[in-house]
């Protein structure tokens, strides 16, 4: 029997372009969102610099720190901060967080270049800046570019000075210098990959004025020094209690003539941090307590007392239950993780078009088509990855639907190819069901990665949703 054409269409699965299938609306929402989103991207270079702003674009609207609040009633909208590091904005439900809750988790933290503890040294008339890379890079990336410095240096008494320079058009930049292509070919040329630059040679060019005093010794470094204590009241001993980083010195930007895509650093994953931050304080009066939770040190594995394996985050469910019940026991904590539908909110490798051998194009995410569900991450085998289960992935699947959200499934490349990690193995430790979401970027931990506006936004509406689900 011949079956009519549509009914036949129905028994396939297609993606489609978001643009296709967007309203006129939803378009010009998406470049407001987009533009807000180039803002936060310039001003949250750094996880503490994150932080901050959050906190600014929280309390403009309605959130207030836990501090201020004694018991906590459905409605209210809070924030909780970490070490200057790690936050979670909650709006609390009509619903007992112990029978249900909706959490969007993302991290904060992106692929930089650290300073050591004993930083400073001379050679050739010029002071250098010892590092070490911190996250997954490749190392040529961060050579022969403008750099920023960012940070904290903590003085014996306890003073804490902020190291900001390279971010106002009159400040100096830093750079690491690579060696030249006329000389570079014995010393270089038959490195692999890896070692094209290797970890020791990513040391910053940071001075090359002298002294007056032409009988001092280290005349560079000592004028070096000098600036520091004039701007910053600080010796070369204080490096030893600094937090100082380095991150590209350039902003984020529309790339193509048609502005269809974002240019930037920090965007995994910070396209999902704001994105969840946006949903969140866009929602209102939830049926369900709605928390977005901005953590450090995914890019290093997710330990420290501000990664997602610190006990932190289950100090804040209790201190929920506590304000919202008047106390909290053992069992209640299980029973609001055990009820608690988790995104985490990190990105994919969405399928360049120059390098797309490295995909299984059937399964990879596109750009352009929608925030990328990711069923299982890892490596080979599915390695050290959470599987999320085919009931929360159709559960999923209607609420997308229902709220007009374009969505794709996506794996990490070939199966024998590679793979990735995300803080969704260790939110599921707390028995949660789990699954990542976030849009497919290109250029990865590059120093400028890119996104496309239709993903972003299609990523801020399935947070948008899911904050509302009940």
């Amino acid at each position: 029997m011949v079956t009519d054409k549509s009914e036949d269409e129905k028994l396939f699965y297609k993606n489609e372009l978001v643009w296709d299938t967007m309203s006129s609306d939803d378009k010009s929402k998406m470049y407001g969102i987009s533009d807000r989103y180039i803002d936060f991207l310039d001003r949250a270079k750094t996880e503490r610099l994150a932080v901050l702003e959050t906190i600014r674009l929280a309390e403009m609207n309605g959130f207030s720190s836990i501090e201020s609040k004694a018991e906590l009633k459905p409605g209210d909208r809070v924030y909780f901060l970490n070490r200057k590091k790690n936050i979670i904005l909650a709006i609390i439900g009509k619903t007992s967080i112990r029978e249900a809750s909706s959490m969007v988790g993302a991290h904060i933290d992106s692929p930089r270049i650290d300073l050591k503890a004993n930083p400073v040294y001379e050679e050739e008339n010029m002071v250098l800046l010892k590092t070490h890379y911190y996250g997954g890079i490749k190392k040529y990336h961060w050579v022969n570019i403008p750099l920023e410095m960012y940070g904290v240096i903590t003085k014996k008494d306890g003073e804490v000075v902020d190291v900001h320079i390279g971010n106002d058009p009159s400040d100096p930049v830093f750079v690491i210098s690579d060696v030249l292509p006329h000389l570079g070919g014995k010393i270089q040329g038959d490195r692999k990959m890896k070692e094209v630059i290797k970890g020791e040679e990513l040391n910053v060019l940071a001075g090359s004025i002298p002294e007056e005093d032409t009988e001092v010794k280290e005349r560079v470094k000592l004028h070096f020094l000098k600036l520091l204590n004039t701007k910053y009241g600080i010796t070369e001993e204080d490096f030893l209690s600094a937090e100082l980083s380095l991150v590209p010195a350039f902003n984020a930007r529309y790339i193509g003539l048609d502005k269809g895509m974002i240019g930037g650093y920090g965007q995994d994953d910070r396209i999902c941090s704001y994105t969840s931050l946006q949903a969140i304080m866009d929602t209102d009066n939830p049926e369900i307590t709605s928390i977005c939770y901005l953590v450090d040190k995914e890019e290093t594995g997710s330990e420290g007392n501000t990664g997602a394996l610190s006990q932190w985050f289950p100090s804040v469910i209790t201190t929920i239950l506590e304000k919202t019940q008047g106390s909290a026991s053992l069992s209640d904590f299980y029973s609001a993780m055990t009820n608690m539908k988790v995104l985490s909110s990190d990105v994919n490798a969405a399928v360049n078009p120059t390098f797309s051998s490295i995909h299984e194009l059937q399964n990879a995410g596109h750009m352009g088509m929608g925030v990328i569900l990711t069923k299982f991450s890892g490596g080979g085998g599915k390695g050290g990855t959470n599987d999320a289960h085919s009931e929360f992935v159709g559960y999923l699947r209607k609420l997308f639907d229902d709220a007009g959200v374009n969505w794709q499934m996506g794996e990490w490349g070939k199966v024998d190819e590679g793979g990735a990690g995300t803080i969704a193995k260790f939110m599921a430790r707390y028995n949660s069901e789990v699954i990542d979401l976030g849009p497919g970027l290109l250029g990865m931990h590059s120093t400028y990665e890119i996104s496309h506006v239709a993903d972003l936004y299609m990523t801020y509406k399935a947070y948008l949703a899911f904050y509302n689900s009940t």
